[in-house]
């Protein structure tokens, strides 16, 4: 039997994705949602686990924001590194896969950090094994696990630990 908080949480989030899609609160377009938000939940329970990983304080809120405005700063940081490597090719570069540890216990968090690592230019998630991380680096700037984590993952992690834990 499900429990009425395993429902609630994803109940509500899924709702509210569609009314966002639709852009009104008209009373059918509402009915629809709840419909097709208790179906989905009913059928396909699995899909949505990733839903009520997601925290919903104040403080994941505001961390949500902030995650943001990082992977957007990191983004533009890696893409004029990648440019500088592009237009100037005598710039050495020691490319390499790197193992990095996360500390995130939420499968969604693991998987937002990966794909954030992955859409990073310049390093891509190749594997993920438990909290390790390989990652294929453009320009390997330490192979040490630590030092790697901290120039990696330490950054992203520190808002999807509050997000999701």
């Amino acid at each position: 039997m499900v429990k009425a908080q395993e429902f609630t949480k994803p109940f509500v989030i899924l709702l509210l994705f569609w009314v966002l899609l639709n852009g009104n609160l008209t009373w059918d377009t509402v009915l629809v949602g709840v419909l097709a938000s208790a179906a989905i939940l009913l059928f396909l329970p699995e899909s949505t686990s990733f839903l009520s990983d997601f925290r919903t304080t104040p403080r994941a809120l505001v961390a949500s924001l902030q995650y943001v405005g990082y992977f957007l700063k990191e983004l533009v940081k890696s893409n004029i590194a990648l440019a500088r490597i592009v237009l100037a090719p005598d710039l050495p570069i020691n490319p390499g896969i790197v193992k990095v540890r996360t500390t995130l216990q939420s499968k969604m968090g693991r998987l937002v950090l990966a794909n954030s690592i992955t859409l990073t230019p310049g390093t891509l998630t190749v594997e993920m094994e438990g909290e390790w991380l390989y990652i294929h680096w453009v320009n390997i700037e330490s192979d040490d696990i630590e030092a790697a984590t901290q120039s990696i993952v330490a950054g992203f992690e520190q808002y999807l630990e509050v997000i999701y834990g």
